[in-house]
């Protein structure tokens, strides 16, 4: 008992894992080094070497933000330059009245902590930059009012390589937000955010809990929606596109008539059908809104008028590329696709071969029946046939 209460206090003393890849810190790594030694020779050359030098601590400790915690609300554009535009003129002021005391360096670190709350530019290396001004050498003291000329240039060509070099490494930099699709262009909220957690809960939770969370809103939602995923995912245990999917598939080719394709379409009751060519490849897809457009472009509203023109192929209206699921894709993977992005048809693919189509009639059944499974289970009763 005392030993497993010894390993549990150490445990406690350990720190949080940081769930970032070694390949993450490699790739973080070689940024800041690039990004501080680009911005370090261009001080150095248009204001000297000294000057760069005394400035080079915040500025390294900004380059770890913007390369190794790029995702966080700190390390953005605007608190990033903001930051050490305020913290430079509060730097200034105060040096120029007071001196360069260390009182006054700690002084212009909490003014500058709150000009950068007030202005939402909140980025722990500007403290720095005001400490760096209020205790200014003699060299860069000389510049005066264009003390901002270094300490800006070496903001700009840091976020710059910032940039370019976590874009190149695949990391979307600056993190503005992503705009939602809206398919149907009316007030509704999307499907998936009309249950469950909205961001109105997730603006109250935040304004709940009063403290700065070091992760922009748009981020944290993702982290939120990727957790219920994996949740989900757990629940639907086993549930697969082969497992809803109808294999037996209603096809056109790409010469099929639109007539051919209206008399598929209406007599099996579908919306869409997968277009295959001589090798048995997916090609294409051709929906009801396929055949409405073609109407439309002949001007007549008339299904009679447009099946008469017998020279309109399949592949002359069909939509491509398509957007196919494995065999094996997980049941939660299906969910936004159809039920987000407008899709009502999905073709499965077994490698290159098309083995079945999954409807959103076909996902419905299917977690119908996952749903009745677990029910039966959780009240001991056995599920009906």
């Amino acid at each position: 008992m005392f030993s497993q209460r010894l390993n549990q206090g150490f445990a406690r003393l350990l720190p949080a894992p940081l769930n970032i890849p070694p390949k993450e810190w490699l790739r973080a790594g070689v940024g800041v080094l690039l990004g501080l030694f680009l911005a370090g020779t261009a001080c150095s050359y248009a204001f000297g070497s000294a000057v760069a030098l005394h400035l080079l601590g915040p500025l390294a400790a900004s380059a770890v933000l913007l390369f190794a915690v790029h995702s966080g609300a700190l390390a953005q554009p605007w608190p990033f330059v903001g930051s050490y535009a305020c913290a430079t003129a509060v730097g200034l002021v105060l040096h120029h009245w007071f001196g360069s005391a260390l009182w006054v360096a700690a002084l212009a670190l909490g003014l500058a902590l709150v000009v950068m709350c007030v202005l939402r530019c909140l980025h722990p290396p500007g403290g720095g930059v005001a400490v760096s001004v209020v205790l200014a050498d003699s060299t860069l003291a000389s510049l005066g009012d264009r003390v901002f000329e270094p300490i800006l240039l070496n903001a700009l060509v840091l976020l710059a390589v910032a940039v370019i070099y976590n874009r190149l490494t695949g990391v979307r930099y600056p993190k503005t937000a992503v705009p939602r699709k809206d398919l149907h262009h009316t007030r509704d909220s999307a499907p998936g955010e009309r249950v469950g957690v909205s961001g109105a809960d997730l603006d109250q939770a935040l304004e709940e809990l009063g403290e700065f969370v070091d992760v922009t809103r748009d981020e944290l939602e993702r982290i939120i929606l990727a957790t219920e995923q994996h949740a989900l995912q757990r629940s639907l245990g086993g549930i697969t596109a082969a497992s809803v999917m109808s294999r037996d598939v209603q096809q056109a080719s790409p010469d099929t008539s639109l007539q051919q394709a209206w008399q598929l379409l209406s007599g099996h009751h579908l919306k869409a059908l997968p277009v295959l060519d001589g090798n048995k490849q997916l090609v294409g897809i051709v929906t009801l809104s396929d055949l409405l457009a073609a109407v439309m472009a002949q001007g007549r509203f008339s299904w009679r008028g447009l099946l008469r023109r017998r020279q309109v192929r399949v592949e002359q209206i069909m939509s491509r590329p398509v957007m196919t699921v494995r065999s094996d894709e997980p049941a939660v993977a299906l969910i936004p696709l159809l039920s987000e992005q407008g899709l009502h048809c999905l073709p499965v693919l077994d490698g290159s071969q098309l083995v079945g189509v999954i409807t959103q009639t076909d996902l419905i059944a299917g977690l119908k029946r996952h749903l009745l499974s677990a029910a039966a289970r959780s009240d001991h009763r056995i599920p009906a046939l």
